[in-house]
């Protein structure tokens, strides 16, 4: 299931697909103090070359049980297609050799890691942060149901960088030399 703009749901349903069942598969929250992080490599890019400024990006880190070092990426926003191995989708997405130079630090990534299982049993969305101050939705909504069957709209926690919330927040720096032992 796929929906523009919805990356947050579009994970939550990918996550309890039934490819997954034997993998290791992982939620990463992507986003920074700013909430403005530059993600190279997507669809809605201003153009190729171009990154654009997401607030919040959510994909799938999975790696099939057993596989050392087998890390990968399903964005269905990306144009680099799913699945791609983790250290490329780094590359190409945030320019992971030359990010850190050339991008000031405010704008870094920041990456809320959590295992797929607590996402699904965790996550809860009215959708209210896609409507504009009169109410009307800046994006279409997907044709499903929201997702908000645990209670009130959780989404901002999962984007929030603090650590009192489920999993654990990591840099760029980080993600990119976790091994298979350390995830």
């Amino acid at each position: 299931m796929y929906h523009p703009n919805y990356c947050e749901e579009n994970m939550w349903h990918l996550c309890q697909s039934a490819q997954f069942a034997e993998w290791d598969c992982r939620v990463l929250f992507i986003t920074n103090p700013l909430r403005c992080c530059p993600l190279w490599n997507q669809k809605a890019a201003p153009a190729p070359d171009k990154p654009i400024f997401w607030d919040y990006h959510v994909v799938v880190l999975a790696s099939q049980s057993g596989e050392k070092g087998t890390w990968q990426i399903w964005d269905s926003d990306s144009t680099l297609g799913s699945p791609i191995a983790l250290q490329e989708y780094l590359t190409q997405t945030f320019g992971l050799g030359i990010f850190l130079e050339q991008v000031p630090q405010r704008f870094h990534p920041h990456f809320r890691m959590l295992s797929a299982r607590t996402y699904v049993t965790t996550f809860s969305s009215d959708r209210s942060h896609m409507l504009s101050d009169a109410g009307e939705y800046v994006q279409p909504p997907p044709p499903w149901p929201p997702i908000n069957e645990r209670g009130p709209s959780n989404l901002s926690k999962f984007w929030e960088l603090g650590p009192n919330f489920v999993g654990e927040v990591l840099d760029l720096m980080t993600l990119a030399e976790l091994s298979y032992e350390h995830v």
